[in-house]
C-alpha cells in the first residue's frame, strides 16, 4: 500500500488514549516554598506526591507540560504483573539483595492491583494474561526456562504454548510458540493517570503544569528551582522524569538510555477480524531484541501495536509505514487495514536492566523501569514518598544500588542506531536458522 493509503483521512500524530482522557492543564500557582518539590507529573511523581500528602508533608508536583503528556499517557497500557528482571540478578547484586528485589517485585504488583481493583478505579482494567511469542526455536526454549524460574522464585502462573497450539492465542503463524503469564493485565494508561492525579490532589498535593524546571541549585535549607512559571524553594527534591531526564540532572541522565517507542492504533475493524487476530484478548509481546508489543483496544475493535520503527526520534508520519509493515508481518490479513493514530514515547533503560532509586543530600530520584513502568514507577514513586516521610516498613530493594554508566556517556545514546542494526540482524538470523531447522 502507498503511504497515503495506510492512513485514515483523519489520522492524527497523537496517542489513541487521548481520545477519552487527554492530559488536562494544571494552572495552580507555584508557591514560594514547599516541603518537597517533585519534578515530573507522571505515575511516579503523582504517587510520590500522594504518599507525601497523606503523611502531612507539603508536595509540589511540577511538570514541563500538562501533567501526563509524557510516557504516562503514551504507553500501550500493558500491566506486566511482576515484570522482567535480569537473568543474572543474583550475580549482579548478590543473593540477599536479589531476594529483596524479587520480594519487592511481588509487593509492587500486589500494591498496584489493590490500588486499581479495591476501589474499582475507572481505568478499563482487565486481567486476561499476556502471550509472549518466541521469535525462534531457541527463544522458545529460553522462554520455557524463564517460566520455570519465575514459577519457582516469584510464584507466577505461566504455561507454555507450543507452536502447533499458538493459534488459540494469536491468529498468526509468525511465532515459534510462546508462553502465557496469567497475572498480566491491561488498562487505559491515560485514565490511570487521571485517577492518580485525582488521588494526589484530593490528598492535598499541589500540581502545576507548564512549569519546566530550568535550573536546580542548592541553597541554604534546601534547593531553589527556577521554572518557566516562577521559582520555588524546597527542602527536598524528587526527580521523577525517567525517559525524559535531561541536562538538569546530569548524574541521573548518565545512568539512563532513553529509547523512543513507536506506537500506532488501527482504524476500527470488524469485531470478528479483531477477535480472529487476538482470540483470547490478552496483551502480547515477543522475544525479539527489536521487540513488538500489541493488544486490542478496550472496546476490542482496534489493535494497538508498538515496535522500534526507528532507533532515534522521528516524526510519527515517517514511522507509520514501518509500523504498518511490521503489523502485517504478524498478521498478513491486516494488509488492507489502515492506521488512525501514530505516536511516540520515551522509555528509560538502565545499563544493568534494573530500576534504580537513590538519595543524596535531599535530592531523590527514581528511574529506569526498562519497559515495565506502569507498575514499577507507581510503586517506586510511593516508596520514595514513604522514605522521605519516614514511613517505609523497610528499605526498598531497588534503593542504593550502584548506578552504572559508560565512561564517555553523557545521556545522549549516539550508539542506538548501531545497536539497533545489530539487533535487527540477530533477530533475522535467529528466524532464518529456525526455519532451516524446521
Amino acid at each position: 500500500m502507498a503511504h497515503s493509503a495506510i492512513l485514515t483521512p483523519d489520522w492524527t500524530p497523537t496517542p489513541f488514549w487521548w481520545e477519552q482522557a487527554p492530559p488536562e492543564a494544571a494552572p495552580a500557582d507555584i508557591p514560594a516554598r514547599t516541603d518537597v518539590a517533585i519534578i515530573g507529573g507522571g505515575y511516579c511523581g503523582l504517587m510520590a506526591g500522594l504518599a507525601l500528602a497523606e503523611n502531612g508533608i507539603g508536595a509540589l508536583v511540577l511538570d514541563a507540560e500538562n501533567p501526563g503528556t509524557g510516557a504516562a499517557t503514551r504507553n500501550h497500557g500493558h500491566v506486566g504483573g511482576i515484570g522482567k528482571l535480569p537473568a543474572r540478578l543474583e550475580q549482579q547484586v548478590g543473593p540477599e539483595r536479589a531476594a529483596i528485589i524479587k520480594e519487592d517485585a511481588v509487593r509492587a504488583w500486589d500494591f498496584f492491583r489493590a490500588l486499581i481493583c479495591d476501589r474499582r478505579r475507572d481505568v478499563d482494567y482487565v486481567q486476561r494474561g499476556r502471550f509472549l511469542g518466541a521469535h525462534s526455536f531457541r527463544a522458545y526454549q529460553g522462554l520455557l526456562r524463564r517460566a520455570e524460574d519465575q514459577r519457582r522464585t516469584l510464584g507466577m502462573t505461566i504455561h507454555a504454548v507450543p507452536r502447533e497450539e499458538q493459534r488459540r492465542e494469536i491468529g498468526s503463524d509468525f511465532y515459534f510458540g510462546g508462553t502465557v503469564t496469567e497475572e498480566a493485565a491491561a488498562l487505559h494508561p491515560a485514565k490511570l493517570h487521571r485517577e492518580m492525579r485525582r488521588l494526589a490532589e484530593t490528598a492535598g498535593a499541589c500540581i502545576c503544569g507548564a512549569a519546566r524546571v530550568e535550573t536546580l541549585a542548592r541553597v541554604a535549607g534546601g534547593y531553589r528551582l527556577n521554572t518557566a512559571r516562577g521559582s520555588v524553594t524546597a527542602e527536598q527534591v524528587v526527580v521523577a522524569t525517567n525517559g525524559y531526564t535531561d541536562a538538569l540532572t546530569p548524574k541521573i541522565r548518565r545512568g539512563l538510555v532513553p529509547v523512543t517507542a513507536y506506537m500506532t492504533a488501527t482504524e476500527e475493524m470488524p469485531s470478528d477480524l479483531a477477535a480472529a487476530c487476538m482470540p483470547t484478548n490478552r496483551t502480547g509481546g515477543d522475544t525479539k531484541r527489536a521487540l513488538y508489543a500489541f493488544r486490542l483496544s478496550p472496546d476490542g475493535r482496534r489493535i494497538i501495536f508498538a515496535c522500534r520503527a526507528k532507533w532515534y526520534e522521528a516524526d510519527p508520519r515517517v514511522a507509520a509505514p514501518i509500523l504498518h509493515k511490521n503489523l502485517c508481518r504478524v498478521w498478513p490479513q491486516l494488509r488492507g487495514t489502515r492506521l488512525s493514530h501514530g505516536w511516540t514515547g520515551q522509555i528509560a533503560f538502565t545499563f544493568d536492566r534494573v530500576p534504580h532509586m537513590g538519595s543524596t543530600d535531599g535530592l531523590h530520584f527514581v528511574a529506569g523501569c526498562n519497559g515495565s513502568g506502569v507498575v514499577r514507577m507507581s510503586w517506586l514513586g510511593r516508596q520514595i514518598g514513604l522514605k522521605i516521610a519516614g514511613r517505609q516498613d523497610r528499605p526498598c530493594g531497588f534503593e542504593g544500588l550502584r548506578f552504572p554508566t559508560l565512561p564517555v556517556y553523557r545521556g545522549k545514546p549516539w550508539f542506538l542506531p548501531i545497536v539497533g542494526r545489530y539487533y535487527t540482524l540477530r533477530d533475522q538470523l535467529d528466524r532464518t536458522l529456525s526455519f532451516r531447522a524446521g
